[in-house]
């Protein structure tokens, strides 16, 4: 059965590839998890193309949740998401924290819950308390 699809949009490459092992083993890599960080001469920043080419790479009928470590991200992401060709499933950017909303999202798509559930629990990621008062 297939499973919602993830992709990390961060400036730095390093910084994606991270969160992608943590949540790639949170889950047993049941979840295919894409990434796109950096630049493509290696320095921090975003790309268009490689957000757009990291959503094809796992984009399937069940869908995909975008998520972005920094606001800036947000722009090339949209631009991304704005070439797409139509095709299957359906591609949502994601307002959750990037490392606790991806490690959550990935979960929730390893149980084989829809892209809307997905992106919610991805969102709780807002409210979690690290430390308690």
């Amino acid at each position: 059965m297939a499973t919602v699809s993830l992709v990390l949009v961060s400036h730095s490459r390093q910084l994606a590839e991270g969160v992608r092992e943590l949540a790639g083993q949170m889950t047993q890599g049941k979840v295919r998890i894409s990434v796109a960080g950096g630049t493509a001469d290696g320095r921090l920043g975003t790309d268009a193309n490689a957000i757009l080419n990291a959503i094809e790479e796992v984009r399937g009928p069940d869908g995909v949740l975008v998520l972005v470590d920094l606001g800036s991200a947000v722009l090339s992401t949209q631009m991304a998401i704005e070439q797409l060709a139509d095709g299957q499933g359906r591609v949502l950017l994601s307002n959750a924290p990037f490392v606790e909303g991806a490690v959550i999202a990935a979960v929730e798509a390893s149980i084989d819950s829809d892209l809307d559930a997905v992106a919610a629990a991805a969102l709780g990621a807002r409210e979690m308390e690290k430390v308690s008062p």
